[in-house]
């Protein structure tokens, strides 16, 4: 799970914050996010403002949190694993990437979506670089943190271009250019 939306066990904090999510997407059907406030939410959610702003500090949070929740479960459910090893795993966590950017409306909630998204793909890469750290003795902090940005940032290009190839095809451009990246230059060659 992401560091800004820990997983919760009390089930009556799962509950509340389940709300919130429920409110703030249906919230975002009909109205764009600059214009919901923390008090719509809550009355879309059924309980207070006090109890919103026990759970997240700001609408900015909660929309982070729900982001990330849900690009996590798209990851869970297709069972994306990285191991640190291999370049299979990083296209199809790519290919995971352009399915949620093509069947969200990423682009309207540009910054707060992208940090929340990144931070799930950086801590999937982090713990699959800390089973196999690299062995150029790059960080595994900072090879995760370029990876994560370099794909999303990738697959936010595809997903902006006209007349764009298919998702399998970009994932695997992408997951090879990464592979190249975090390899050097030995894993372009044949």
């Amino acid at each position: 799970m992401s560091e800004s939306c820990p997983v919760i066990l009390d089930p009556r904090v799962r509950r509340t914050r389940h709300l919130l999510h429920q409110a703030l997407a249906h919230l975002l059907e009909t109205k764009e996010f600059e214009k919901i406030s923390v008090q719509d939410i809550a009355e879309a959610a059924t309980v207070n403002r006090a109890t919103f702003y026990d759970h997240y500090p700001d609408k900015f949070a909660l929309l982070q949190c729900m982001v990330g929740e849900r690009f996590q479960e798209l990851l869970t459910a297709r069972q994306v694993r990285f191991d640190g090893a291999c370049e299979s795993a990083l296209k199809t966590i790519v290919r995971s990437l352009c399915d949620y950017l093509v069947t969200t409306s990423a682009g309207q909630l540009q910054p707060h979506t992208e940090s929340a998204v990144i931070n799930v793909v950086r801590t999937l890469i982090l713990e699959g670089l800390r089973q196999h750290p690299p062995a150029n003795g790059v960080s595994p902090e900072l090879l995760a943190t370029t990876i994560s940005w370099a794909m999303y940032g990738a697959a936010k290009e595809w997903l902006q271009t006209p007349n764009r190839c298919p998702p399998d095809q970009i994932s695997t451009t992408i997951a090879h250019l990464l592979e190249w990246g975090r390899r050097g230059r030995s894993a372009m060659e044949p």
